[in-house]
């Protein structure tokens, strides 16, 4: 029997460990995909440890509460199942099946089992994750602390890869938050000349970029990417994978996608993101990651 209760507790450390070390690579990729754009290094730990850790460190710690105090540690799993439950409004299939039958299971098997030894099991819980962490965040890491950051953020003359385009400033045309794609359109439709205000009527001088133009211009170190836009695959490909860096994107602003002015469809568009990457999205699509910055072709006098 004591043997049994050993197999039932180290099944669940392993299922606990998995799950760990999924949500610690998940977490520090889009750490440094969405986040870090604070230009306190204090607050940007902060977000990170709140927003993108969090969830592996919470669940580090029930596991360790699992394997010192078992029927503890499995009535908390079965607390977090039944609140995700509510959370969720059981309206979620992929939160049942990814998030809500995992803890539930585990709530069952540390019920059941015996974590021994438990100084080998803490070893492994705390240290995976943690070793997943530091593996999958060095190479972001060292991206992030070598962009490019001018901290020039007014109209700016982009030209290469057959492409050539002023990009509106710091403003109504290039905020930093979010809008719908119709929002988007009708804010670079209004935007003056110089590209500082919104007029009252419209005035045709702005637009946002086409995918193709916005796959051109994408750039890294001051260099362009070489981007091209295959219409038939919907596919973009570089020769240098470009980044969140001017002179196109804002370093310490959210926005980390584009509104682009090629339709897929009556319901949907592209967007593009600042490392080129392109997807379809609805165009009522509104978060404040997602937005836009208005071009014009620049004056021939």
């Amino acid at each position: 029997m004591e043997h049994f209760d050993k197999v039932v507790g180290w099944i669940a450390v392993g299922i606990s460990i998995a799950i760990a070390c999924f949500w610690a690579f998940w977490g520090i990729i889009e750490n440094f995909h969405e986040g870090w754009y604070y230009q306190s290094l204090l607050r940007n730990v902060g977000l990170m440890l709140l927003q993108y850790l969090s969830p592996v460190l919470i669940f580090i710690g029930v596991t360790l509460v699992s394997i010192y105090y078992p029927r503890v540690g499995g009535s908390l799993h079965l607390i977090i199942a039944l609140f995700l439950v509510w959370f969720f409004r059981a309206s979620s299939n992929a939160a049942t099946f990814f998030i809500i039958v995992p803890l539930v299971l585990l709530g069952v098997l540390y019920w059941f089992g015996s974590s021994q030894p438990r100084k080998v099991a803490t070893y492994l819980i705390v240290g995976l994750p943690l070793l997943t962490v530091a593996i999958f965040g060095a190479e972001p890491i060292w991206r992030v602390s070598h962009r490019i950051n001018d901290g020039n953020l007014a109209a700016r003359l982009v030209k290469g890869n057959s492409v050539k385009l002023i990009w509106a400033p710091d403003g109504p045309g290039w905020p930093r938050q979010g809008a719908s794609w119709y929002e988007a359109r009708e804010v670079c439709q209004y935007l003056a000349e110089d590209g500082k205000f919104l007029a009252s009527t419209p005035q045709h001088i702005w637009r946002l970029p086409t995918v193709d133009e916005a796959v051109r211009s994408m750039s890294r170190h001051s260099e362009n990417s070489e981007g091209r836009w295959d219409s038939q695959k919907a596919q973009a490909s570089y020769q240098t994978r470009p980044d969140k860096e001017t002179p196109l994107w804002n370093v310490h602003s959210q926005v980390i996608y584009w509104w682009t002015d090629t339709e897929v469809d009556e319901e949907q568009t592209y967007i593009i993101a600042y490392d080129g990457k392109v997807w379809q999205r609805t165009k009522r699509f509104r978060l404040g990651y997602l937005g836009f910055r208005c071009v014009k072709e620049p004056s021939t006098d």
